[in-house]
């Protein structure tokens, strides 16, 4: 059996999205047409109520009317024929509601790691006619390889974040963002700093991810600044973000997504141990990064 990628994100559900909702939306599907392919959920195994409960699905991608290659015994010869709802490309996927984590399978030349991401928000919507109702899946940052790009960087220049109120997880280096986020009643929070100075934005983004990466997060300085609180909630899943700056003369981009957390697994997994692996995987990144509920 092979293995592929599994990628981990964080889903966000915004206006009347909930996960009585999110559920009801994949286990009774509705079916969307993105250019000459449909798109649906198959194979859904709702285990919300055990433990650590867990969905399991595909997102199925299929042609209505495909070609495939038969046999023809009468005269041994190979010939084409046209069934219908031909399935193209399939990716598994967990949804840990403890974590509002999804484990999603990256499928080369049929469900990309970005496409998986719009189709399921996609699904989600359309479930409800798009009445108040707004879905996204949102990266969580890989910080070893978040923090190499940004150690690169000789000067940051720019900061943006667009984050979301988290649940049912926190940060503690953005525990005052939380809170303010929470006091002011928002959907979401935009943030953009810049600077023309020559010796660029006054950030303590690298040596705050460095206490998290070294297991130092203790000894970071509290509360981060009101940018570098959103950029970390925005790698911690919650949001998106990205880092401008200059290295040699040249300028940079460095988004949050750009390094996303990732894991090996069998490309036809039990969906109860992918529930398993993707469960490990989100409680590692949980006490890495000292979030609470």
């Amino acid at each position: 059996m092979g293995r592929g990628r599994y990628y981990l994100g964080r889903v966000l559900k915004l206006g009347n999205l909930n996960r009585e909702r999110l559920t009801e939306a994949i286990q009774e599907p509705k079916t969307i047409s993105v250019g000459k392919f449909q798109w649906t959920f198959t194979d859904m195994l709702d285990k919300t109520n055990e433990t650590e409960g867990y969905i399991f699905a595909r997102l199925a991608k299929y042609s209505q009317e495909g070609h495939m290659t038969i046999v023809d015994t009468d005269t041994n010869s190979q010939k084409d024929a046209v069934t219908e709802n031909l399935l193209v490309a399939s990716s598994p996927f967990v949804y840990l509601p403890e974590f509002s984590g999804i484990a999603y399978l990256h499928v080369w030349h049929g469900i990309e790691e970005n496409v998986f991401r719009r189709r399921f928000k996609n699904l989600i919507e359309e479930a409800f006619n798009k009445f108040f109702i707004n879905c996204e899946i949102e990266p969580i940052a890989d910080y070893r390889a978040f923090i190499s790009k940004l150690q690169a960087i000789e000067e940051i220049s720019e900061i943006h974040a667009k984050v979301y109120p988290p649940n049912p997880l926190f940060g503690d280096l953005w525990k005052d963002l939380n809170e303010y986020i929470k006091s002011r009643n928002a959907t979401e929070v935009q943030i953009v700093e810049k600077s023309t100075d020559e010796d660029g934005l006054s950030t303590d983004l690298v040596n705050l991810i460095n206490a998290i990466v070294k297991k130092n997060i203790d000894k970071a300085e509290r509360p981060a600044s009101l940018a570098d609180a959103a950029l970390l909630m925005a790698a911690d899943g919650y949001g998106t973000g990205k880092v401008i700056g200059v290295t040699k003369d040249e300028n940079v981009v460095i988004r949050t997504a750009d390094t996303q957390k990732s894991f090996l697994f069998d490309k036809e997994p039990k969906g109860s141990k992918l529930a398993v692996e993707a469960q490990r995987q989100f409680a590692k990144v949980s006490a890495e990064r000292d979030m609470k509920h």
